[in-house]
């Protein structure tokens, strides 16, 4: 099994494990009795610890070993797991939220992800460093799908063992922790192939990299933001509770979505071979949020979770086409660093905001998360156009 192998199936178990958990959190703390004010700081404190990793990872990684760290992080994420599992209160749930570093978010960007995406382009060309994200991309798209679907589980353990409601979300969490696990395994057999050299790694980031990133992390911080209010276990109680469905009926529709996801990476590849990386990444994301906003005006479940899959159709598009842009504009030596850096600024929003939107979700409406993400990510969606449109990665030029 070659290196970006190992990458690609433990990317993949990863996002399960991700899909599945992010889909019950909300309702296993609900049925423990924590308040919807304490599921939305849990959220962020995960979305925290997941930081602290990022911050290391763009820091030390290079210099420790990248498979080190890779092996840590397994370790960390498999701990947290049990922990949650077992924790009864809301000091415990918090807890091992940080130290597994869990992603209430829904979609697999923490600290292994960071690795993962400035390893992988060691792999590729230029000409297909896009397709090769897209490829990554799919098959963590198609985990979260999975995982999502997964989420019936503690149901059918309900239905079938006759067990009880948490002794079932406990047997879930036990199997995120599980996946986890398995990817340290896979870790294991990296070879020293996905380190960076030795004359590399006192690395010096140039004037002009320095420049790019600060104006291009100051707006992926509005997007990361406006993502945090719509994370997959925020979005998860909104059906809950609006439309009065189950978890297994939201992890249904979280499958389909993330198989239109994982459709629309590869759609991404060929779009921005056409119209360029930065045109791709804004004119499929700004439709996208206007069709989130008529989902908080839904009047029946089913209309919708018809536009939330139409919605889902199209969000996904920019994910492998900002890998593939931000990988280009800098130089080899300097993309755990610049991986570092974007994916830090993103994680830190996310932690700011779900807090946030349980406090609203509380105390004015279940759909105001919705209508604050969707109108942050089209500010952004516009900055993002004007700033770049004229920064041409090398294919491009």
């Amino acid at each position: 099994m070659t290196d970006s192998q190992r990458l690609l199936i433990a990317a993949t178990l990863r996002s399960f494990a991700t899909g599945m958990g992010a889909v019950l959190l909300g309702i296993y703390l609900a049925q423990r009795g924590v308040s919807l004010a304490e599921i939305g700081v849990v959220l962020s404190a995960g979305l925290a610890g997941g930081f602290a990793a990022m911050l290391l990872v763009s820091l030390r990684a290079d210099r420790w070993g990248r498979k080190r760290i890779l092996l840590l992080l397994s370790m960390l994420g498999t701990t947290g797991g049990v922990l949650l599992a077992f924790a009864e209160t809301f000091p415990l749930a918090l807890a091992a939220a940080v130290l597994g570093m869990f992603n209430g978010a829904g979609r697999d960007r923490g600290a292994a992800f960071v690795l993962e995406q400035a390893i992988l382009p060691q792999f590729t060309g230029e000409r297909q460093r896009t397709m090769g994200f897209a490829r990554y991309n799919l098959l963590q798209s198609l985990g979260q799908a999975f995982g999502a679907l997964a989420a019936g589980l503690p149901a059918l353990l309900q239905s079938q063992l006759a067990l009880g409601v948490i002794v079932s979300m406990q047997a879930a969490f036990l199997l995120y922790a599980a996946l986890i696990g398995m990817t340290l395994l896979l870790y294991l057999g990296l070879s020293p192939a996905v380190e960076t050299p030795p004359r590399q790694q006192a690395l010096v980031v140039s004037p002009e990299t320095r420049r790019t990133l600060r104006r291009i992390s100051g707006l992926f911080a509005i997007d990361s933001i406006a993502g945090g209010f719509l994370g997959s276990a925020l979005i998860s109680y909104f059906f809950f509770e609006r439309f009065g469905v189950s978890s297994a009926t939201v992890g249904g529709l979280f499958f389909l979505a993330g198989l239109l996801n994982a459709a629309s990476h590869l759609g991404a590849a060929w779009l921005a071979a056409r119209i360029g990386l930065v045109n791709t990444m804004v004119f499929t994301h700004i439709p996208s949020s206007l069709i989130l906003i008529a989902v908080g005006f839904a009047p029946s479940f089913a209309i919708a979770a018809a536009l939330y899959l139409l919605r889902e159709a199209l969000v996904e598009m920019d994910v492998p086409t900002r890998q593939s842009y931000v990988m280009a504009v800098v130089r080899p030596e300097e993309r755990t660093f610049a991986s570092g850096v974007t994916n830090l600024v993103r994680v830190g929003g996310w932690a700011i905001s779900p807090s946030i939107a349980g406090f609203l979700m509380q105390g004015l409406s279940l759909a105001t998360p919705l209508f604050i993400g969707a109108g942050l990510k089209i500010g952004y969606d516009l900055l993002l156009y004007a700033a770049f449109r004229k920064l041409k990665p090398p294919e491009e030029r």
